[in-house]
């Protein structure tokens, strides 16, 4: 069995994947937190494993196992989420973490009847598919860094490599910036990298880092 490392490992790789392929070593890396020579090592491991390939030009892709056993974790993560949040009232900044300790510790039998429990919720509380429930496609999302000034959007999710950042999940969540929020984009200064949104009466900045933690849909 793949241990809790092994497992983490494997689930930054799906998000990446997901997200903005092809993925590179570094990328995985700087997510992790390692250095390069310990990404080395835990690539060798997980294409000894069986678990990804490695290619010059499509860069780390799942197997058919790792891409199964990625998909159970993030599965059981996004689900602890919805449960922390909508059941014990948890915040949703501090949802992330406390799923990370459970996905690894949830059998099957307790994955299915949380789904059931929770009426088999699609997405996470950031917005995020729950596989094998939800499609998996971001469809025509963008991330928000890269809307023109003018144009409506409305947030479709928070990027999965920004739930590890409570700070920036509570300066999203006060301000209402939250999946199926709907804004204008009021203006883009590119010179000094912030974003101005207008909304529900209020204005809200955003540099272009966090922006491009948030995935949204062009509504005109």
């Amino acid at each position: 069995m793949a241990t809790p490392t092994i497992e983490e490992y494997l689930e930054t790789i799906y998000n990446m994947e997901t997200e903005s392929p092809p993925v590179r070593g570094g990328r995985v890396a700087d997510a992790m937190g390692v250095s390069a020579p310990t990404m080395t090592d835990t690539l060798r491991r997980l294409v000894q494993q069986g678990y990804v390939q490695v290619e010059k030009s499509t860069g780390i892709v799942l197997t058919d196992s790792g891409r199964e056993l990625a998909e159970t974790l993030v599965r059981r993560h996004r689900l602890s989420e919805r449960w922390l949040v909508d059941v014990l009232g948890l915040d949703w900044s501090q949802a992330h973490g406390e799923a990370c300790k459970l996905e690894h510790a949830i059998s099957l039998e307790v994955e299915e009847r949380l789904a059931r429990s929770l009426d088999y919720p699609t997405t996470c509380p950031h917005g995020n598919p729950i596989p094998g429930v939800g499609s998996q496609s971001i469809g025509d999302a963008v991330p928000l860094s890269e809307v023109a000034a003018g144009n409506g959007i409305a947030i479709i999710r928070v990027s999965p490599a920004t739930e590890g950042d409570p700070s920036l999940l509570d300066y999203f969540y006060q301000n209402g910036l939250v999946p199926g929020a709907v804004f204008r984009v009021a203006e883009v200064t590119s010179a000094a990298g912030v974003i101005t949104l207008e909304g529900r009466g209020s204005t809200v900045s955003l540099g272009t880092k966090a922006a491009a933690a948030l995935w949204v849909r062009v509504v005109g």
